[in-house]
């Protein structure tokens, strides 16, 4: 497959890097290495690793919560390793289980593999082609037959699967638990085994399964492989990790003025975050700008460097160029103050009304003020007069709100 000539392009190439300076991008932003001392020994060896992380076809649209392990991908790649990038259309139809306290419906086959192509036309807009290997894990799953399904249920009790928080939780709030869902970890364990994985990436919520892999690896006469961890990322919000169900997302389909918007509405302090786990520049450039921030520059110029380099990653450096001229013209021709407060708001049933959203944000007296002033073009969300008194804005939203000339908040809704 061709890649997205767009796709990130490395700050530096790290391919003859020391095994000091590998390991300090290969922690880069992680949660949690495990083991250290095993992974210094395998890149001693020279080779390139096979790294895997996969990827459950449940969405078709990826959003930067995703991205977050398709950076690390892309920093492994950049050192000179091998990506194995795992659709889980076998382990889709099972239903991934973590983080819930019921049981998850499964995905048809049609629905699985429209998903994962969505996937294979998202994923190189990161990711190295060259470099990257697409696998779908039906390709040895759908060859296990009854009596190899037990072999591999035999691997583990019950007990160990209670282990796992969410299974424990659900076991001990009497919620039903199908005996089909134990069987996720010890498949997504198995794709280890079957790919003969020198590492597995992941999410913070998947360390039980991570960990599965590395245990079945030595079942099956394998070296275990190593696990990173990495973060969820904390969405729009600045609250809750990004999810498109809570509306604190930044979608990579996107258009460019949505993407560059939203990232120009997080926090200050949120956007150090954002760059540690979603940008290409070193992490010495990005302390470079901390420091400076510190020292009085504008965080706003830094940002603007963060909403432009997201843009030109899954659009086009032009769309990028063009994106900030419109915001200049929208925002910064309106005057936007630099000192502009952050406030939360608290939405009932999912949602808040825009009067409402005004007066709890302290920028009109009274409701009947901002209804007021609605019909009169004097409210301002995100820079666009607003019309409409019912307005709804859902909670995980982040807004920029102005009532007249000269009342300015960032408000997030909770």
């Amino acid at each position: 497959m061709s890649g997205n000539s767009n796709r990130i392009k490395p700050a530096i190439n790290m391919v003859n890097a020391t095994q000091h300076e590998a390991l300090e991008l290969i922690r880069r932003g992680c949660e949690e290495l495990l083991l250290e001392d095993e992974l210094k020994q395998r890149l001693a060896q020279g080779r390139p690793l096979r790294i895997k992380a996969g990827f459950d076809p449940t969405a078709p649209d990826l959003h930067l919560g995703h991205t977050v392990l398709l950076n690390k991908m892309r920093q492994m790649q950049e050192l000179g390793h091998h990506a194995l990038f795992l659709i889980g259309d076998f382990t889709g139809m099972i239903g991934d289980p973590t983080g819930k306290n019921t049981t998850r419906p499964p995905l048809s086959r049609e629905q699985v593999l429209a998903n994962a192509q969505s996937y294979r036309e998202q994923v190189f807009k990161v990711l190295d082609p060259g470099k990257t290997e697409i696998v779908f894990n039906s390709t040895w799953m759908d060859k296990f037959g009854a009596s190899d399904m037990i072999k591999l249920a035999a691997t583990h009790t019950v007990a160990r699967m209670l282990e796992r928080d969410d299974f424990g939780k659900r076991y001990q709030n009497k919620q039903p638990i199908a005996i089909h869902e134990f069987m996720y970890p010890l498949v997504q364990g198995y794709d280890s085994v079957a790919l003969k994985a020198d590492m597995e990436l992941g999410g913070t919520d998947q360390k039980f399964n991570l960990l599965m892999g590395r245990e079945l690896q030595k079942h099956y006469g394998q070296p275990a492989q190593c696990v990173l961890t990495m973060p969820l990322l904390v969405g729009l919000d600045g609250v809750n990790k990004m999810s498109k169900s809570l509306g604190n997302y930044v979608g990579i389909t996107e258009p460019p003025q949505e993407i560059f918007g939203k990232l120009m509405s997080v926090s200050d302090e949120l956007m150090w975050r954002y760059l540690e786990l979603l940008s290409a520049e070193p992490m010495r450039t990005i302390t470079r700008w901390r420091t400076e921030v510190e020292q009085g520059r504008n965080p706003r110029d830094i940002k603007v460097l963060l909403a432009q380099e997201m843009v030109a990653r899954f659009h086009t450096r032009k769309a990028a160029e063009d994106a900030l001229a419109e915001f200049e013209a929208r925002f910064k021709q309106g005057v936007l103050p630099d000192d502009m407060p952050e406030i939360t708001v608290t939405s009932t049933g999912g949602t808040i009304g825009i009067a409402q959203l005004l007066k709890q944000a302290g920028l009109v007296e009274s409701t009947s003020e901002a209804l007021r002033m609605v019909p009169q073009g004097g409210i301002k969300l995100d820079g666009e007069k607003i019309g409409d008194k019912n307005l709804q804005i859902e909670a995980g939203s982040v807004v920029v709100a102005q009532v007249g000339k000269r009342k300015f908040g960032r408000v997030t809704v909770a």
